[in-house]
């Protein structure tokens, strides 16, 4: 299957353009909880997909002025498609749960030691460089059918943590939603995800692939937060059995809990059928902020392994985050750290 992929990829690759893109301003595995009823929401919502041409597919034109209303976005517009474009920045003051976002700024210069990670050089990362990614889909399972209806990216500028999030209100729009992806991944030089190495990233690959269109995060250098935090975070139940290690559980753990009324990640790919049927972007709000959540969260992660990595041993706070730190020396060879810690 990689084979395919590469193939497909120097296909593409012969018939694009070189040169550096320009510069522009989450769960241990996917699980497909949709009950019946849900499922055939969204086959009978995957019949309008089909058809980029269908006006129910695009809400027509005064249920997208309704969404951009609901969601507090606006519409660009490229190639005659229109998708939506979401911004907010957070300040250095603002706290996600307990946890002042001041906290997790990265250093300009990065914190050493972050390719204990895995998928970054050794010779470092700057902090502006850290392009934050998690994809909301229409399929927790994946797929060449599974389309990703919003993609949030996320960065820190100066002291902010700015987010922007794609809407996709219509397939025929997602050429030109994945163009302006890449700009802004052109911007950055390290993809962080949560099981993006297993989800995300291959899913959207695969739509790039299906546009002919060379994916920015295939040749860049790759965090995928969730094989750091089993080792570091993931605590045992009582009767011995590994705990979640779930992005939302991790949350809870280190900034308490913050998420009332949070939209489960099954119900998501329901309520976009649902707006593709209707027009009504009233259930998707929950789904923006859940996307949201999960890009502070992805960052505070970032923050907390960058500054362990930085103290070493010293800095751990409890015995699972020490033994964890030992386990990341370990594999990069560095027994005598791992004995430290």
């Amino acid at each position: 299957m990689s084979a395919l992929v590469d193939r497909l990829r120097d296909v593409i690759r012969s018939g694009s353009a070189g040169g550096r893109r320009p510069e522009a301003t989450g769960a241990d595995g996917p699980d497909d909880g949709m009950s019946d009823a849900g499922r055939h929401d969204a086959e009978g919502a995957a019949a309008t997909l089909s058809d980029p041409a269908s006006d129910a597919g695009a809400a027509g034109g005064r249920a997208d002025e309704r969404a951009a209303d609901v969601l507090g976005g606006d519409w660009r517009e490229r190639r005659g498609h229109r998708y939506l474009v979401v911004d907010r920045a957070y300040l250095p003051g603002h706290r996600h749960g307990r946890v002042p976002l001041a906290d997790c700024v990265p250093p300009v210069e990065g914190w050493p030691g972050l390719h204990l990670l895995g998928g970054v050089p050794e010779a470092g990362v700057p902090g502006p460089s850290l392009l934050f990614v998690d994809l909301e889909t229409t399929g927790l399972a994946g797929g060449a059918g599974t389309y990703a209806f919003l993609v949030g990216c996320a960065w820190f500028d100066g002291g902010r943590f700015r987010v922007r999030q794609f809407f996709l209100s219509n397939p025929a729009a997602e050429r030109a939603m994945l163009e302006e992806v890449t700009e802004l991944a052109g911007a950055s030089d390290v993809v962080v995800t949560f099981n993006g190495r297993t989800f995300d990233l291959p899913l959207i690959e695969t739509r790039y692939l299906y546009h002919r269109l060379v994916t920015p995060f295939a040749e860049m250098p790759h965090v995928d937060m969730l094989h750091p935090a089993r080792r570091l975070w993931r605590e045992t139940d009582e009767t011995g059995e590994p705990g979640s290690c779930r992005l939302s559980a991790l949350e809870r753990t280190f900034c308490g809990d913050l998420r009332e009324g949070d939209v489960p990640g099954f119900e998501i790919p329901a309520r976009y059928f649902q707006f593709v049927r209707t027009g009504e972007a009233g259930g998707l709000e929950a789904v923006l902020e859940h996307n949201r959540l999960d890009l502070l969260s992805l960052a505070l992660l970032l923050a907390r392994a960058g500054v362990l990595l930085a103290e070493g041993p010293a800095g751990a706070q409890s015995t699972r985050e020490a033994l964890g730190l030992g386990q990341l020396y370990e594999r990069a060879g560095r027994r005598e750290d791992a004995r430290a810690a």
